[in-house]
């Protein structure tokens, strides 16, 4: 199959729903009349609300997402000034199909709304998703009312709770989205990397028993992604019936560079101590790194290093161990990808981890202030291969 992208292309000012969704059509038959090889993705819909301001990043962003690409995507681009409904339609393929092939098509639709438009996003939304199709909403820098707005027309909403200024309010937020929709955030797929190494760490069957004997559980992580080390402490607290699961504290919390602590009870009733340590240091989003320590002796590190994890294990008899644990990076760009496919997956490790990092939510006098990240900078920098795990 050819390589060469093709497309086809419609735009109109002052436009109505109805024409935009009648000109997907028309370009749809106007592709396979061209080549009949040409079918339409069906798998998802993607609904978008993004300032217009910042349509250009996103446009990046989704463009890195590889072959998870949405079958439709309906970007809605808001400037408040705006007073007509623009629309740009393209329906596009990653090449042309060769005898008895098939070229999926992909179909995009901009919508330029104003701040007149604001009440009728569910009316211009709805005739231009595919309503045999899962749809998933995204609202990135935070825009919660037209997410509320649109939810009506989702199965999955996808956010990243690292974009919210205060990470209580964002862990909150989450657990409100996840009764009425699935929720896939960035913040929990960032720790998916710790998650699956700490759980094959315990695989072994000889490795079992300390899982009940954990006193202490210590996670570093970036500044902004307090609730990305919540919901890896939820995890671990759901996974292993954790009890008692007492209300997070602040220690010594200067800006972003103090500490959250806390504790909980095992099955076995033993004590545990948690520790969230914001680094400074740590200049991508995500976990910097995780001691786990058990009543036994075994101490189990693993700390974001070049090439991968670095990891450090201490054995009951004192032996000790380092080695790194490599892997290819995915990427802001695959993390998105990664969440338009959780779309259609499902995790079911989430929620209870989700609920488990509510439980453990500071008291309203003990919750510490914060700077909400810049819109264009709520991302996070860029990564860099020397900087990410795998």
């Amino acid at each position: 199959m050819s390589t060469t992208v093709s497309d086809a292309v419609w735009s109109e000012e002052g436009t109505t729903p109805d024409a935009i969704e009648a000109a997907l059509r028309e370009l749809l038959a106007e592709k396979h009349a061209e080549n009949g090889g040409f079918v339409p993705a069906r798998v998802l819909n993607m609904l978008v609300f993004v300032e217009s301001d910042y349509s250009g990043e996103i446009a990046n962003r989704l463009r890195g997402v590889g072959r998870y690409h949405a079958s439709r995507t309906v970007v809605l681009s808001y400037d408040p000034r705006r007073e007509r409904l623009n629309a740009r339609v393209s329906v596009a393929s990653d090449g042309e199909p060769g005898p008895e092939e098939v070229a999926l098509l992909r179909e995009t639709a901009i919508v330029e709304i104003g701040e007149r438009h604001l009440d009728d996003l569910l009316t211009i939304a709805d005739p231009l998703v595919v309503s045999d199709l899962p749809t998933l909403l995204w609202s990135p820098h935070r825009h919660p009312e037209a997410a509320d707005a649109l939810l009506g027309l989702a199965q999955a909403t996808l956010i990243d709770s690292i974009e919210e200024p205060v990470w209580s309010e964002a862990i909150e937020r989450a657990g409100e989205l996840s009764e009425q929709v699935y929720v896939v955030d960035l913040a929990w797929l960032r720790s998916t990397p710790w998650r699956e190494r700490v759980a094959a760490t315990f695989d072994p069957a000889s490795m079992r028993p300390e899982l009940d004997s954990l006193s202490a559980l210590e996670v570093r992580h970036h500044p902004d992604s307090t609730v990305a080390a919540m919901l890896f402490v939820g995890w671990l607290a759901s996974r292993l019936g954790w009890k008692e699961l007492g209300h997070a504290r602040i220690e010594g919390r200067t800006g972003h560079d103090g500490a959250l602590i806390g504790g909980a009870r095992s099955r076995q009733d033993t004590d545990i101590e948690l520790r969230l340590q914001a680094d400074p240091e740590l200049r991508v989003p995500g976990l910097a790194g995780v001691r786990l320590s058990s009543g036994s002796g075994l101490q189990l590190s693993l700390d974001r290093g070049p090439g991968g994890l670095h990891a450090h294990r201490r054995e009951r008899d004192g032996a000790e161990r380092t080695w790194t644990l490599l892997g290819a990076s995915r990427g802001e760009g695959g993390i998105l990808g990664e969440g338009i496919r959780q779309a259609l997956l499902r995790d079911p490790t989430y929620r209870p981890a989700l609920r488990a990092a509510q439980a453990m939510l500071p008291e309203a006098e003990d919750e510490p202030p914060q700077t909400a990240p810049k819109a264009n900078e709520a991302s996070g920098p860029p990564e860099t291969d020397e900087t990410r795990p795998a």
